[in-house]
């Protein structure tokens, strides 16, 4: 894939059948969209949410525009770390092979609250749940050579390291700055990518970790992060840019599409889009803050991930 223009429209993803893909975050926008795309492809689609009913509505919803839908709903909550291990354990048990996890779902901007084991939301929500789910579902990705694509955003360069006291249960954070929050959280899924390619590399493991952005996509997540925003600096920008320059929720899936498929896609690579300082277009490979590829910061956040997850993830 070059790092220049891009002419990648959806006619380029492959055939998909015998393909299957768990994907986090459905319900809406992004994922409605990869769905369709990655479905309509031939790919089997396991969907999960937090809310049941809300996910097999999506696959409903989905199955008008994919008739021979081959779909299965599992409800997991990424805000607690039990249901990331039972829906784990319940899609283990339903698949031979696990080719995709697009690890897509994500709460923005939203104000200060904690998960169910006591971690600030956003990161729990973001990072943490797609973490300990990865680590759940680690051999079936390893025995299937599976690829692993977390979904990041351009806020991620608004921070300038991360605040593993997030990974501490009911910490003192001091003053919350959600939109802090929010980009640190997107931060940690870039540095989750890359030490997860640097294990699998190191330990010669055929699993490809990768990351996309969607730029600056009209989605119910936008929405909602702008209606939480406030007046903050990164609230009044997001709101001014996406009124300025937002693409479609179709538009942004483009990247987690290309990402998830394209052939050969090397580990470590990140895809967005190509127009518009990364706010719009059609997908290609992207750059990323130098934050984001400190090696000694992705080790430690790997680390906290691993205590607060109550697990050991050698990726191995």
């Amino acid at each position: 894939m070059s790092a220049g223009s891009s002419t990648w429209t959806t006619e380029d993803i492959p055939d998909l059948s015998g393909t299957t893909v768990v994907l986090t975050g459905i319900t809406g926008g992004l994922g409605t969209e990869a769905a369709y795309q990655l479905a309509h492809h031939g790919a089997r689609i396991i969907a999960t949410g937090r809310d049941l009913e809300k996910v097999e509505e999506a696959l409903t919803a989905l199955r008008h525009g994919v008739h021979d839908l081959d779909a299965t709903a599992v409800r997991i909550d990424l805000a607690d770390l039990v249901s990331v291990r039972d829906g784990a354990q319940e899609i283990a048990a339903r698949v031979e092979t696990l080719d995709i996890l697009l690890n897509n779902a994500g709460i923005m901007a939203a104000p200060y609250r904690t998960s169910a084991q006591g971690f600030e939301l956003q990161m729990a929500t973001n990072h943490l749940g797609h973490f300990a789910l990865t680590a759940h579902l680690w051999p079936t990705l390893v025995a299937s050579r599976a690829r692993v694509v977390s979904v990041s955003s351009l806020m991620h360069s608004f921070a300038r390291g991360i605040d593993l006291r997030t990974l501490q249960p009911y910490a003192d954070l001091g003053r919350y700055d959600r939109w802090k929050a929010y980009s640190q959280s997107k931060l940690a899924n870039l540095l989750f990518m890359r030490e997860l390619d640097r294990r699998v590399r190191r330990a010669g493991v055929d699993v490809t970790s990768v990351a996309a952005h969607p730029g600056y996509a009209l989605t119910h997540l936008q929405q909602s992060g702008l209606s939480l925003g406030g007046r903050s600096f990164q609230g009044v920008m997001v709101h001014q840019v996406s009124r300025a320059v937002g693409q479609s929720a179709a538009a942004g899936a483009w990247p987690l599409e290309r990402a998830a498929t394209e052939p050969g896609l090397a580990g470590g690579s990140y895809v967005g889009p190509s127009s518009l300082r990364q706010m719009r277009g059609r997908p290609r490979l992207v750059g990323m803050t130098a934050t984001a590829r400190d090696p000694r910061l992705a080790a430690d956040l790997w680390a906290a991930s691993e205590a607060a997850a109550g697990l050991t993830f050698d990726a191995r």
